[in-house]
């Protein structure tokens, strides 16, 4: 392939760097707040927007995630029912791993985050 043909500008062999500078393309053309690729324990795996939302925002992944979050004798709104209404997660499965695409803010639609999913199995897949 040559370059004419190759769409992304910024390119690196470094999974890390690679998977960050595809993120930021995708919050970029999204108009995205924050988004990140989170593990199953809630930690960053990358990152494209300001750090401590990304960290937020990849700690309640796994919850987010799950779906439903029930706190007996609940009489306020949990932090996790507040940002849900504005977060697209998306489960990234990588050789039978799976990661979290999650994504807050700007156009979270499912086209948007499959597209970016795509990007980020490709990255790790490479890596791995």
């Amino acid at each position: 392939m040559n370059l004419a043909e190759d769409r992304r500008r910024k390119r690196s062999n470094d999974p890390l760097v690679a998977l960050h500078y595809q993120l930021s393309h995708a919050r970029s053309e999204g108009h995205m707040e924050t988004i990140v690729v989170a593990d199953d324990a809630g930690l960053v795996v990358a990152g494209a927007g300001p750090w401590a939302a990304c960290e937020e925002l990849a700690a309640y992944a796994p919850l987010l995630a799950q779906g439903g979050w029930d706190e007996p004798a609940k009489t306020a709104r949990s932090r996790v029912d507040e940002i849900r209404e504005d977060v697209g997660v998306q489960p990234v499965d990588v050789d039978g791993q799976t990661v979290l695409l999650c994504a807050r803010g700007g156009k979270t639609q499912p086209a948007t985050m499959d597209k970016t999913a795509r990007a980020v199995a490709r990255i790790l897949r490479k890596a791995a």
